[in-house]
């Protein structure tokens, strides 16, 4: 059996979902495809939400924010939507997900290590659920 694939989407891809896809590559190691994207990508990834994960040991500085496209959507077996709204594809299938989080744009780091903390409890009950612990 393939290794399940997890995309995360959210508006800007540059908080939120690339945490929640540091976080599970970070749990998961290589049982799991990890993917971000976002519905209207920023040009770099939000500086706070990096010093957030830095301070737990996990390096999100290298991610580049990408588009969401159709095929990444159409190819991946669970799909967290992080406050994309109507902009992100839904395929007959597929597990879907969407965890209401605060968006760390313009947030201070208290607020953002709340919504990293969060984002971790989530990716590790998923983690469990995919069996990939």
């Amino acid at each position: 059996m393939s290794k399940p694939s997890v995309l995360f989407v959210c508006v800007h891809n540059a908080g939120r979902s690339q945490m929640a896809a540091g976080w599970l590559r970070q749990l998961a190691g290589d049982a799991v495809e990890v993917r971000s994207a976002g519905s209207e990508p920023r040009d770099q990834i939000n500086p706070v939400a990096v010093e957030a994960m830095r301070e737990v040991g996990i390096d999100i500085s290298g991610a580049v924010p990408q588009r969401l496209e159709y095929e990444t959507a159409k190819s991946s077996d669970v799909i967290i939507t992080m406050g994309c709204g109507d902009a992100c594809p839904v395929f007959p299938g597929k597990r879907y997900e969407d965890w209401e989080l605060t968006d760390p744009a313009g947030r201070p780091i208290e607020v953002v290590r709340q919504v990293r903390d969060e984002i971790r409890r989530r990716v590790e009950k998923l983690v469990g659920e995919l069996g990939v612990a």
